[in-house]
């Protein structure tokens, strides 16, 4: 049974929204927070545990150095105040893929606090707007192992037969990245929320500290969404989408959750603080469970860990190793590709930076490289209804198919089928080109024969051009393209149609 739905105009003329996100981030240690485990994606189940990440008695844990660096170096990107004591909590509920019953977490003194991030909101006129999104604390905790719903139509555990559990996950260090609640956005809230996670994104993967692949799990966004009457400020009842794992569907679920509340608080009825679902078919949210508060928790200091006290001096040796804002960043690649304001807030948009900057670099021009990741594979990732970066396609694949545009071996017509097989996975675009013979044809011999016939077939056409009325070259060189499948050189079609007609 689907929500009821308010229409976007009537939300906006009745309430204010207030958003929080919760990111989490998976962070690329070779071993996990407290144990020396691999952290491998993708390896058998429980084959990557041990007796601590399986909280077996008497077994001791050990705090990963790396990711405590890991977690300064992304606070002070964020513009964080890095503790100089901080400990380690534990977070007391039952879950079934937790299997000490308690998560090693950080509570009330976490390692970074206090931070911001400007984030860059398109605007309705087409320019661009600056929101600071405030953020309270980002911390450092243990992931859960990973419920897998057998039988059934949905893959969670209502109508399932049995479920199993993997504990290869349970361990991993993770960074939380907790926002302050982002008021004022009105109709820009889905797209701050966007824009913010986008942002961070791009932070985290400049950083080096996770691949932050979202279909993945890597990076998951928490959305806690409230609505309060308009223009009466304060909070109203929140809830909180767990997990969402695309930049598209974090705006939708904003969007979907403001419409829901509206449509609960206009018939008189009050929002329920709960977890929901999000569901990536059919863009709704289902309820999950009733959302606790933190004393609900009964969070203590962790007994078996030390406190983390980073030195000033290694906090400064860390902040040297930052990379290039990305704000700076942008403003420098626009220039150096030369591209127009539009050009770049279209990439941005389009969450291709980071994937156009990686084709450029491994050969093809700025602009070839915008090209197709904003042709192409931006209607496969609509498609397809993922984040275009998470396509599985390389740039140095679409780089190689620009190459082979440039030595005339792919015209565009056929470079779009490679690109297809490339989004399909049919291997590099190499082995592409050779399954699916898709070769520009580059014999003279049978092009000027195929020029020929269709001199022949067209005598009108051929007079016209003999006459001087070059543009109705056009028509023979279509009917050339059509019987050769495409796979003509367009242009040197041209020179030998005007060459026999001279």
């Amino acid at each position: 049974m689907s929500d009821t739905l308010v229409a976007w105009d009537d939300v906006l003329a009745a309430y204010d929204p207030a958003l929080g996100l919760e990111v989490h981030v998976e962070l690329n240690t070779a071993s996990k927070m407290f144990c020396g485990c691999a952290t491998e994606f993708g390896a058998e189940p429980n084959t990557q545990v041990c007796p601590t990440c399986l909280g077996l008695p008497g077994a001791m844990p050990v705090v990963n150095a790396t990711a405590v660096e890991s977690a300064i170096r992304i606070g002070l990107a964020l513009n964080c105040d890095i503790a100089e004591w901080c400990r380690f909590a534990r977070k007391n509920y039952f879950y079934p893929d937790m299997p000490k019953n308690f998560q090693t977490s950080q509570y009330d003194e976490p390692i970074c606090f206090d931070g911001y991030l400007d984030v860059a909101v398109p605007t309705e006129d087409g320019g661009t707007e600056t929101v600071r999104v405030e953020i309270e604390r980002a911390h450092m905790e243990e992931d859960t192992g990973k419920s897998l719903h057998v039988g059934g139509a949905t893959g969670r555990i209502h109508g399932a037969d049995h479920s199993l559990v993997d504990y290869n996950r349970a361990g991993i260090p993770l960074i939380e990245i907790v926002t302050r609640p982002v008021m004022g956005t009105r109709s820009r809230a889905p797209h701050v929320a966007k824009a913010y996670v986008a942002a961070l994104r791009e932070i985290l993967l400049g950083l080096g500290v996770s691949d932050v692949r979202m279909e993945q799990g890597s990076l998951r966004c928490d959305v806690n969404l409230s609505l309060a009457p308009k223009d009466e400020g304060g909070l109203g009842t929140r809830t909180e989408t767990k997990n969402v794992n695309s930049l598209r569907s974090v705006e939708r679920a904003v969007r979907y959750e403001m419409q829901r509340h509206a449509a609960v608080l206009g018939a008189g009825g009050s929002i329920l603080q709960e977890t929901r679902h999000w569901h990536e078919d059919t863009g709704v949210t289902t309820s999950g469970r009733e959302k606790s508060d933190a004393e609900d928790y009964r969070y203590f200091p962790e007994p078996d860990l030390v406190p983390v006290a980073p030195s000033r001096e290694w906090v400064e040796e860390l902040r040297a190793t930052l990379p290039e804002p990305p704000a700076v960043r942008r403003a420098r690649l626009r220039e150096v590709w030369g591209f127009s304001e539009l050009e770049m807030r279209d990439t941005e948009n389009a969450g291709a930076l980071g994937v156009v900057e990686e084709t450029v670099a491994a050969g093809a021009s700025p602009q070839a490289a915008r090209k197709w990741w904003l042709g192409e594979l931006a209607r496969a990732a609509n498609d397809s209804g993922k984040d275009i970066a998470a396509l599985g396609v390389a740039p140095a694949d679409v780089a190689r198919v620009q190459a082979l545009v440039d030595e005339g071996t792919l015209n565009d017509k056929l470079a779009r089928q490679v690109i297809d097989g490339l989004v399909a996975g049919e291997g590099t675009p190499d082995e592409v080109v050779a399954a699916r013979g898709l070769a520009v044809v580059s014999d003279e011999g049978a092009l000027s024969a195929a020029v020929d016939a269709a001199i022949e077939a067209n005598p009108d056409v051929a007079d016209k051009i003999r006459a001087g009325k070059h543009a109705a070259a056009g028509a023979l060189i279509g009917a050339v393209m059509k019987e050769m499948r495409g796979q003509a050189d367009a242009a040197r079609v041209r020179e030998l149609v005007l060459e026999k007609l001279a």
